[in-house]
């Protein structure tokens, strides 16, 4: 089984488990992930989703197999293939779940844009990251918009053009990850992590998605103001903002952090 999705009361593991071939990944990787972040989206015991991989690396990236196949196909069926995995980096992204990516080994191409999809990376300090497409006469392209957002636009055009080997530090400062750890301590951190989130309102998490979308590098002018001051409005007359409120003047745990 090349994909493993499990379910630990309120936690999806989703899990490429593939070692033998670094975990890399194919056309029909990528529609098992896309099958497994729907299920888990969809489950309504499910609150946090954490990708991973079975073995020494999280991913080499695409599969050779694959590319070589992918090289013998005309033009509209690679762009076929190639929206398949813009859906799966869309699907990570907009997940109904928060969703924490955990790193450990080589990240290679494609990886990156699992990693950059994700709410929240964390990686071992043994990790190192490449975007190694270039060496191939190609680019990052589907992935760009996740690893862009994550990187920035100046750091990219580095790296899109080195294929530089990225050590686990640097793509931390980078902002690829959000932090690396010790290796032996990064399974702690998840769990640590994983506790935060079941303290905070589930739809508040999701929304905050949309309101970053919408502030982030745009100027603070009316519209910005308005709908910010709209939705705050709008979040505290709706059941969860009506609950963390009375839970807070009670002196409770919140609903939603019962568990």
């Amino acid at each position: 089984m090349s994909i493993s999705l499990t379910v630990d009361t309120d936690l999806a593991r989703i899990t490429l488990d593939n070692p033998a071939k670094h975990n890399a990944f194919d056309d029909g990787i990528i529609e098992a992930l896309i099958r497994a972040f729907n299920e888990a989206s969809a489950n309504d015991k499910v609150r946090i989703i954490l990708l991973g991989a079975n073995g020494k690396h999280f991913s080499a990236g695409a599969d050779l197999n694959w590319m070589k196949r992918m090289g013998e196909l005309d033009r509209v069926q690679n762009q076929a293939d190639s929206l398949r995995l813009a859906e799966l980096m869309r699907t990570i992204d907009r997940a109904g779940k928060p969703v924490i990516c955990r790193v450990q080994g080589a990240a290679f191409g494609g990886a990156l844009g699992l990693i950059c999809a994700c709410d929240i990376a964390v990686a071992g300090d043994d990790a190192r990251f490449c975007l190694s497409e270039v060496k191939l006469g190609i680019l990052p392209a589907v992935i760009s918009p996740y690893v862009v957002r994550a990187m920035g636009a100046r750091q990219a055009q580095r790296y899109f053009m080195t294929a530089e080997i990225i050590p686990a530090a640097v793509a931390e400062r980078l902002g690829i990850v959000h932090e690396q750890v010790p290796s032996d301590q990064l399974d702690a951190r998840i769990e640590a992590i994983i506790q935060a989130l079941r303290q905070g309102a589930p739809q508040a998490q999701l929304k905050s998605r949309d309101l970053i979308e919408q502030v982030a590098d745009r100027p603070i002018d009316a519209d910005v103001i308005g709908y910010t001051a709209e939705l705050i409005a709008t979040l505290r007359t709706e059941a969860e903002g009506r609950e963390g409120l009375s839970a807070f003047l009670d002196k409770r745990a919140p609903r939603w952090s019962a568990s």
